[in-house]
């Protein structure tokens, strides 16, 4: 596939919480370095982000260079979707999962190179991405991961404090909301089969990690065709503590309360809980999740 039209930079100004804001500086006189033509994105918040990233689609860039984490990345998928446009990702940010999926590294100049190479060659793959349906009709796309249950509760709480600033408040979010725990009744449609259970979190992936490297859904692969589901039942506070650290290595699927699912198509309610889809609000439970596959060209090198 060769690559017509200028290469649209998309960066957050605060990803990585500031320690990356000399990456975009770099990436770009990279770019123009090898002979690229390049158009920066003038965006200072999310809202102007995306509407600069649909702009950019819509007037013919070639392909859109993400400079900054899954946050940024996520603004990109929104505008990119079904568009055959390709995504590259220089990774700067604080959790770069999808990036990760995606197989960019974590390294800058590494992730710059397979871009280079990408470029000479007219080198594309695809992805799955999943689209997400909420109940007032907002269409909503996601990479990597929703997060519907104790996580997605979390986040909520984390993203009301306003002390202290910095990650110890999603830190102190955790301990206020282990304090609370308890089940909630989930309805769940997986290709048109329903089920009510109870449990304290679920999550719907399309790529299988989020929060910086946590495996919630360890078996997914974003170029499947599937939704992979984990799903914990009723648990204690302490089982839980003792669980949690096992999802970083993937291996809490293996938990007598842990149940996996895989589907297309996966409907899901549940009352009090507002969704997170790679680590950004999204949507009040209820919720339609859908895997589109090949909806996202990605830059690969070779």
């Amino acid at each position: 596939m060769k690559i017509d039209g200028p290469l649209a930079v998309l960066a957050n100004p605060g990803a990585g919480r500031g320690r990356h804001r000399g990456v975009l500086p770099f990436v770009l006189a990279h770019l123009r370095a090898h002979g690229h033509a390049v158009e920066p994105l003038s965006a200072s918040t999310a809202p102007e982000a995306l509407a600069a990233a649909h702009q950019a689609v819509a007037e013919g860039a070639g392909a859109l260079v993400v400079v900054g984490g899954d946050g940024t990345v996520h603004l990109a998928l929104q505008a990119l979707a079904g568009t055959g446009v390709p995504l590259a990702i220089v990774p700067a940010g604080t959790g770069n999962d999808f990036a990760g999926a995606a197989g960019f590294t974590t390294d800058p100049h590494a992730a710059l190179a397979r871009i280079d190479a990408a470029l000479a060659g007219g080198d594309t793959s695809t992805f799955d991405l999943a689209r997400l349906t909420a109940a007032d009709g907002t269409v909503r796309w996601f990479g990597g991961v929703l997060a519907a249950g104790f996580d997605a509760v979390v986040n909520e709480r984390g993203n009301r404090m306003r002390w202290p600033r910095g990650p110890i408040r999603y830190d102190l979010a955790i301990l206020v909301e282990l304090a609370r725990l308890r089940a909630r009744r989930y309805r769940l449609v997986l290709d048109g089969v329903p089920q009510e259970r109870d449990a304290v979190l679920v999550a719907v992936a399309n790529a299988g990690s989020y929060g910086g490297g946590m495996r919630i859904c360890p078996a997914a692969d974003p170029a499947d065709g599937m939704l992979d589901l984990t799903v914990v039942r009723p648990i204690s506070r302490t089982t839980l503590v003792r669980v949690k650290p096992r999802i970083y290595a993937g291996t809490h699927v293996t938990h007598p309360a842990v149940d996996t699912y895989r589907a297309t198509r996966v409907e899901l309610a549940a009352e009090g809980i507002v969704g997170y889809a790679d680590g950004e609000r999204v949507a009040p439970l209820p919720v339609t999740v859908e895997c589109r596959s090949g909806a996202l060209r990605v830059l690969t090198a070779g």
